[in-house]
């Protein structure tokens, strides 16, 4: 019976931690904007020329 109020002490201690990780997390922003990373795997980088094709010399 003693390791039940343990593990409930535990728990409650760590649903703490959580929570306060979770409200510093609202405070600092982090969940400001939830649209763009689901769009930005849609969104396709430039491709740039590399600079290795234009050294080929033509024989």
């Amino acid at each position: 019976m003693n390791i039940l109020y343990f593990l409930v002490g535990c728990s409650l201690i760590m649903a703490l931690v959580f929570l306060g990780a979770f409200i510093w997390s609202l405070k600092n922003g982090q969940h400001d904007d939830v649209n763009t990373p689901a769009y930005r795997i849609l969104i396709e980088d430039e491709v740039e020329p590399s600079k290795s094709d234009s050294n080929h010399s033509k024989a």
